[in-house]
């Protein structure tokens, strides 16, 4: 593990989720990646995930993966540290790792392994053999069934040393105060379920979340973090209602649309976006239309 803390690493900020563009016959489009990470990176980004959840890492073939890790750390371009999603199970996450460490990424982004609702032992076991495979500082990201105890984060934190990272994907306020008042400055703590739930993680000190705004309005991404960290309440509570609420309404009525729903504003914003790969779903006719007055309210504010 490097000797510099992951909280100099990444400063205070937000972290940026870029997608992972296809063509509409579901191949990569990596010249759409390129360009749409460019355009993110125009924003004051603390860092940012290739091939993460938003990045529908779960639906990538090896050598795509391999192919956005390397587009990303070539853009970036030493400008910001890279933090590579890993995922599946224990020997797949491993050849992952192994091959962003070799391409340049700073930092590895743990998501939940194939098989769900697997014992904390398991779990612990799949962590440690991702931390063993490189000294790369680990973020582990408590998304789906991953529903851990004060007691098991304090476990995870003894037993895997390159574990320097929180990515809360819960929205649990109550149990997510637990485990940070228990850890303490062990770990950096990290807002992950969203955009729309900066104000509850900035109330209980958190000072770094990932948006997937981002990818299409990355200046909101910014203003609520800049609202949040100042304590501008009104500020932040009027950015929510009126800029979030309305696309994380959409976005949560079916599963797989916090996906769906961003490469959608991407291709209506004229970027590229293109399908999800089965098994998400792409939006139901008339969703798109709901999502152009979010983004023509995008356009009057001046966030884009």
């Amino acid at each position: 593990m490097t000797d510099q803390p992951f909280s100099e690493l990444v400063p205070e900020g937000v972290i940026g989720f870029p997608v992972t563009p296809f063509h509409g016959d579901f191949s990569l489009h990596l010249d759409g990646f390129r360009s749409n990470l460019e355009f993110m990176l125009e924003q004051p980004f603390s860092t940012f995930v290739a091939a993460g959840g938003t990045g529908e890492m779960y639906s990538l073939a090896r050598d795509e993966y391999i192919a956005v890790v390397n587009a990303a750390i070539e853009v970036a371009a030493n400008r910001l540290p890279v933090i590579a999603g890993v995922g599946y199970g224990s020997r797949i996450a491993v050849n992952m790792a192994t091959e962003a460490a070799k391409a340049g990424a700073s930092a590895l982004l743990i998501l939940p392994p194939y098989y769900p609702n697997a014992s904390f032992e398991g779990l612990l076991a799949y962590c440690k053999t991702i931390g063993n495979a490189t000294n790369l500082p680990l973020l582990i990201y408590t998304r789906d069934w991953v529903k851990l105890t004060p007691w098991e984060a304090e476990q995870l934190a003894e037993e895997v040393p390159t574990l320097a990272a929180w990515k809360d994907g819960q929205g649990d306020l109550r149990n997510y105060q637990r485990i940070r008042a228990r850890l303490g400055d062990r770990f950096t703590w990290i807002g992950g379920v969203g955009d729309d739930l900066v104000g509850g993680y900035y109330g209980i000190g958190i000072r770094r979340f990932t948006s997937s705004i981002s990818a299409v309005a990355p200046k909101l991404s910014i203003l609520l973090h800049e609202a949040g960290v100042a304590r501008d309440d009104g500020a932040l509570t009027e950015l929510t209602d009126q800029h979030v609420l309305p696309l994380y309404d959409l976005r949560t009525r079916r599963k797989g649309y916090e996906v769906s729903a961003m490469k959608a504003l991407l291709d209506l914003r004229g970027m590229v976006g293109g399908p999800v790969r089965p098994p998400l779903v792409n939006l139901r006719p008339g969703e798109k239309e709901e999502l152009q007055t979010v983004l023509d309210s995008w356009a009057q504010a001046r966030f884009l």
